[in-house]
């Protein structure tokens, strides 16, 4: 069994994709890493990057080649002041040289050493290599593969026995949701509950509120950002910004000067019911559109996804409980990364391997279940409400316009959003004994449709709307 933490779920890192951009970019970082550990660092003359599959197929409009070009550089995704990444990027294709990890100079053409390769490597769809030619002549080699939520394996370790070893430290280890209701029962929990006390074995309770802390940090700068940020989202489809002029009907004549005071002020006014789907739809915008920006988002568990969660987190505090505190925060983002992981284990959060029903439909699933806890649901109805999130979200493709994380993925945060929140009051009002659809049995139907699912609806940008719309309409 894999151990894995919500800090796995949960990262924060620069949009506009995980997979194509997050793990890409942790790949270069890894592979930097083990030339030191063999003592060829300092020997390298040039690099050469290859792409593989979806990579290649969607790589331009993911700013996978920028990614690795940053990771190459030693730059971290957490922290690197993302205004300045252009900047960098031309600098390096006017000088055609990288400063490899900020320590050492190697000629570098950006345009033509990273090739983007059609073909697929057998063991996952999004597959990079790393070339280092020494000052021996010799040549290394290594393969990674970013299998979705910034998550980065390679193949030969991936079956190794280190992370059975780590899971067994877990108080309670847990596969299915069936064996989290198990634990949930004999233990007299909830499921946040259970959930911390697995954390608490790897973490400090001070560490993991620190964390957590930063993160939804992350989501609420993040939500401010887009909501104050009018224009044109880049990548050549001219994508209007919408969240802003959404938010500027809503707010009225609000005033705020930063993130928290923005969230308390919102938090005071009156919202009917029409505009409470208006305010969901425009913090899941807010998020994405950032995203599109390469701004920095907090993978949820994808990038292409990451505007579910704070949506519906930010629709309880807004909405349900304007009293909520850190601690519902807390619950909130333990829940929903225990059900992320859940699906990660038993299918996949990989578009390239599942389609958007495994980015999309596993956020719904993560937050659904979530604001059910937070609601007084017991830990049955939480699972009930993440099965029928993900239910209504089978078969959903990955089909992005151009290759970019923008059309439909925008709008489709706003779709499962709302769906979360539906899912929740449905299973609140849900006799969980009569339930005919458990959570694991929708898990393993998620992952048989993947494998059914054509290529050409996997991040490809080979059919659907990424070939029913021709680029010259947008």
């Amino acid at each position: 069994m894999e151990c894995i933490s919500v800090f796995d779920m949960l990262k924060i890192g620069v949009g506009p994709s995980s997979s194509h951009t997050l793990g890409p970019w942790r790949a270069a970082e890894r592979w930097i890493k083990e030339l030191k550990e063999q003592e060829v660092f300092k020997a390298v003359l040039n690099v050469k990057v290859h792409l593989y599959g979806s990579l290649s197929l969607t790589g331009k409009g993911h700013a996978t080649d920028i990614a690795v070009v940053m990771g190459l550089l030693g730059s971290d995704p957490e922290t690197v002041p993302t205004e300045n990444i252009d900047t960098i990027i031309s600098k390096l294709k006017i000088e055609k040289q990288l400063h490899l990890d900020g320590m050492q100079k190697v000629a570098f053409n950006i345009d033509e050493d990273i090739i983007f390769k059609k073909e697929f490597l057998p063991f996952h769809s999004n597959g990079i290599q790393f070339e280092a030619i020494l000052v021996n002549g010799d040549v290394t080699l290594e393969t990674f593969y970013s299998i979705g939520g910034g998550f980065v394996v390679k193949e030969e370790l991936l079956h190794s026995k280190e992370n059975d070893e780590v899971f067994k430290t877990f108080p309670c280890p847990i596969k299915t949701g069936d064996e989290l209701l198990r634990y949930c029962e004999e233990k007299n929990q909830s499921i946040s509950a259970i959930v911390l006390e697995n954390e608490l074995s790897l973490r400090t309770g001070s560490e993991i509120d620190v964390e957590l802390e930063r993160i939804w940090n992350t989501m609420l700068e993040c939500m401010y950002l887009g909501c104050h940020t009018k224009g044109t989202l880049p990548g050549g489809l001219n994508v209007r910004r919408r969240a802003y002029e959404m938010h500027e009907k809503l707010k009225g004549d609000l005033s705020y000067s930063n993130p928290k005071e923005w969230l308390g002020t919102i938090r005071k006014t009156e919202v009917k019911f029409r505009q409470i789907l208006k305010w969901v739809s425009c913090f899941a915008l807010s998020v994405n559109e950032v995203n599109a920006s390469l701004g920095r988002v907090v993978t949820a568990p994808t990038n292409g996804s990451a505007g579910v969660i704070p949506a519906v987190l930010m629709y309880y505090m807004v909405i349900e409980n304007h009293k909520a505190d850190f601690e519902y925060i807390k619950k909130f983002l333990l829940v929903a990364g225990e059900i992320g992981s859940i699906f990660k284990k038993g299918a996949t959060i990989s578009a390239a391997m599942g389609g958007c029903q495994a980015e999309i439909g596993v956020s719904s699933a993560m937050a659904a279940g979530a604001l059910t806890e937070l609601l007084g649901g017991s830990p049955e109805q939480v699972l009930v409400a993440a099965e029928i999130a993900m239910e209504h979200h089978l078969g959903l493709t990955c089909d992005p316009i151009g290759g970019l994380v923008q059309v439909p993925c925008i709008e489709r945060n706003s779709m499962g959003a709302i769906k979360a929140i539906n899912a929740a009051e449905l299973a609140l009002d849900t006799n969980p004994k009569e339930v005919k659809v458990p959570l694991d049995k929708v898990v393993n139907t998620m992952w048989e449709t993947a494998k059914d699912m054509s290529s050409k609806y996997k991040e490809t940008s080979e059919g659907g709307l990424a070939v029913g719309v021709f680029l010259s309409d947008c």
